[in-house]
C-alpha cells in the first residue's frame, strides 16, 4: 500500500491531495488568509456570558463570537486564568513547571463562578468556524507532536489505546514520566510505538520549546492576538501520517519545497529522499490525473467498480447516503449475494467519501436491503475495518432492521465540497450538465458493457463533432484502439443536433441502445 502528497501552490493557498494506491484519500485546501486554525492558541476576551447555555462568548478576532462552554474549560482551568494574569502584569511570573497549581473545578460548576465579562482568557480553537457559527474554544491546552501530544497544567501521562502491548504501554509510560517537566501532562500518541527514547524526548523539547516562545509572546500580547500556531495543513498531515508506507512528496514551488524539507528533515530525516519537485510542463494536479478524480468524486452521484452507485445528499440535520446496484451489477440468481458483494463495495467508498469531503454529524446509510444476519454483521465490520484509518473521532453502529446504518462522524473544519457542475455551452449557463470531463469514461465504459456483458455485434456511435474528431483523429486514434481491444470495428458518427456531452450508441437495426448511465 504506498502512499503519495502532492501539494498545488496557488495565490489564494494550497491545495493538498493525499493518494492511496494512485486514489484520492484526502483532498485539503489551506487558506492563506485562514487565521482560525483548528490548534491555534489566542489571548480572547470575553465578550458575554449565558447563564441559560452554561457557556460564553469570546472575541478572538472573527466576524462571530467564538463559542466557550463550561465542559470545554477544562478541570485546571482557574491554574490557566491565575498563569495568565501573572504573566501578563509580570507579578509573581514564573515557567508552568515552578507554578503551584490551583485546585481543579467540579464537572457540575457554573460558568459564572469562573469568568466574567471583559476578562482576559487564553483559549484554543478546537473547531473552525463553520457556516453561521464562529470558532469553538476550548481552554483545555495541547501541543501536538510527531509522538507526543503535551498538555499544560496536567500532570498524567496516557497512552494511545491503539498500542496494545502491554510491554509497550509500560515502557511507554516509565520513559515519558521519567523526562516530563512537572505540571505539563503527556497523552503518547500510536507512531511513538518502538521509538527510542531520545527520539520521544527531541519532540517533548521542540514542544516545549514551542510553549516558552507562546509564554514570551503572552507577556506583551494584546487581545485577538496569536499566542501559539498550529502548523499548515500539509505540514499537519506529514506530522500525523508521515511513516514507512508513504513512496512520494511532491510539491510544486521551490518555496514549499524547502519548507517541506526542513519539516521532514525535522521529524524523519530518512524520508527526505521522497521529497520531490515537480518540474513537468502541465500543472501537478492535472499530470498526477487529480483534477479529473475531484470532478468524479465531488458530484451527488458516485460510481462504483461493479455498476453500482452512490448518492450522497446533505441536509441541515445529516447526510445520507443510498446504495443502489444499478443494472450493470453481475447478474446473479441469488439476490442475497449479489446485495452483500453491492453492499461491501460500496462500505470501502464510503468510507472514503467520509474522508475526502470531511463530512461530520450525523451520516445515515441506507443499504441495499439484506435478509441474513450475518451478512448484516459481515457489512458492519467491514465499515468498521474500512474507517480505522480515519483520524475523526467516530462511532459506527450495527444495521437495523431496515438495512440502515448510523454514523457519527467529528468535524472540526468546514465540510469539503466541490462544484462538479459547469455552464452549459448550448443554452449559455441557463442549465447545468455534468461535468465535461467526465463524458468519455462514460462513453468508453458504456461501450465496454455493451460489447463485453450484452455482446452486441454491431454497435454505432453518435456524436457531437467536438467529440467526434476526439474519437477519429490521430494515426492511432482512440477507434482505431477500440478495434486493436475489442476485435470488431465501431462505426463513429458525427451528429450537430447533440450537445457536447450527449452520445448515442445504435445497433444494426439503426434503434437507439438505453443503459442506465449509473
Amino acid at each position: 500500500m504506498s502512499k503519495e502528497l502532492i501539494i498545488n501552490s496557488t495565490t489564494k493557498g494550497d491545495r493538498i491531495a493525499l493518494l492511496q494506491n494512485k486514489r484520492l484519500l484526502e483532498y485539503h485546501v489551506e487558506q492563506r488568509d485562514n487565521n482560525f486554525t483548528v490548534g491555534d492558541i489566542y489571548l480572547g476576551t470575553v465578550k458575554k456570558v449565558a447563564n441559560g447555555l452554561n457557556a460564553a462568548f469570546v472575541d478572538i478576532g472573527y466576524e462571530k463570537d467564538a463559542f466557550l462552554h463550561y465542559l470545554d474549560l477544562g478541570p485546571q482551568v482557574r491554574s490557566l486564568l491565575k498563569f495568565t494574569d501573572q504573566y501578563r502584569s509580570g507579578k509573581n511570573a514564573q515557567p508552568l513547571d515552578q507554578f503551584k497549581p490551583e485546585p481543579d473545578i467540579e464537572k457540575s460548576g457554573k460558568i459564572t463562578q469562573l469568568v466574567n465579562r471583559s476578562m482576559p482568557i487564553l483559549v484554543q480553537v478546537v473547531k473552525e468556524p463553520i457556516s453561521t457559527k464562529g470558532p469553538r474554544l476550548s481552554c483545555e491546552l495541547s501541543l501536538a507532536g510527531r509522538y507526543i501530544v503535551l498538555v499544560p497544567f496536567s500532570n498524567t501521562v496516557n497512552v494511545s489505546k491503539k498500542i496494545v502491548s502491554r510491554e509497550e504501554r509500560q515502557r511507554l509510560l516509565r520513559l515519558l514520566s521519567s523526562i516530563k517537566p512537572n505540571n505539563f501532562g503527556v497523552i503518547i500518541r500510536t507512531v511513538a510505538e518502538g521509538k527510542e527514547v531520545a527520539e520521544l524526548d527531541r519532540d517533548l523539547q521542540n514542544l516545549l520549546a514551542k510553549w516558552n516562545q507562546g509564554m514570551e509572546l503572552l507577556k506583551s500580547a494584546q487581545p485577538k492576538d496569536r499566542i501559539i500556531g498550529e502548523m499548515g495543513r500539509s505540514s499537519s498531515i506529514l506530522r500525523d501520517m508521515l511513516n514507512e508506507s508513504f513512496d512520494s512528496i511532491l510539491v510544486d514551488t521551490k518555496e514549499v519545497f524547502e519548507e517541506t524539507r526542513a519539516y521532514i528533515k525535522q521529524i524523519a530525516p530518512e524520508k527526505e529522499r521522497i521529497l520531490k519537485l515537480h518540474s513537468g510542463k502541465n500543472k501537478v494536479f492535472e499530470q498526477q490525473g487529480i483534477e479529473k478524480q475531484l470532478k468524479s468524486l465531488f458530484g451527488r452521484t458516485v460510481s462504483l467498480p461493479s455498476g453500482g452507485y452512490l448518492i450522497i445528499e446533505h441536509t441541515e440535520a445529516l447526510h445520507v447516503v443510498d446504495v443502489n446496484s444499478g443494472n450493470k451489477s453481475n447478474a446473479s440468481t441469488d439476490q442475497e449475494i449479489t446485495a452483500l458483494n453491492v453492499n461491501l463495495e460500496a462500505v470501502k467508498e464510503i468510507a472514503r467519501q467520509l474522508r475526502l469531503r470531511d463530512l461530520g454529524g450525523i451520516i445515515v446509510v441506507d443499504f441495499i436491503d439484506m435478509r441474513k444476519v450475518e451478512h448484516k454483521q459481515q457489512v458492519y465490520e467491514r465499515m468498521k475495518q474500512e474507517m480505522v484509518d480515519d483520524r475523526s473521532k467516530f462511532t459506527v453502529l450495527p444495521l437495523s432492521k431496515f438495512g440502515i446504518m448510523q454514523i457519527t462522524r467529528q468535524r472540526v473544519r468546514p465540510e469539503m465540497n466541490i462544484v462538479t457542475l459547469e455552464t452549459c455551452p448550448t443554452c449559455n449557463g441557463t442549465g447545468k450538465i455534468s461535468a465535461t470531463i467526465l463524458v468519455t469514461d462514460s462513453i468508453e465504459a458504456t461501450l465496454d458493457y455493451l460489447i463485453t456483458k450484452q455482446n452486441e455485434p454491431s454497435l454505432t456511435l453518435n456524436l457531437h463533432p467536438f467529440l467526434y474528431a476526439y474519437y477519429t483523429k490521430g494515426i492511432l486514434s482512440k477507434q482505431w484502439k477500440w478495434y486493436l481491444k475489442y476485435k470488431r470495428w465501431i462505426k463513429i458518427v458525427k451528429d450537430s443536433s447533440l450537445g457536447i456531452t450527449d452520445f448515442v450508441f445504435m445497433n444494426k437495426n439503426d434503434e437507439q441502445i438505453r443503459v442506465d448511465q449509473n
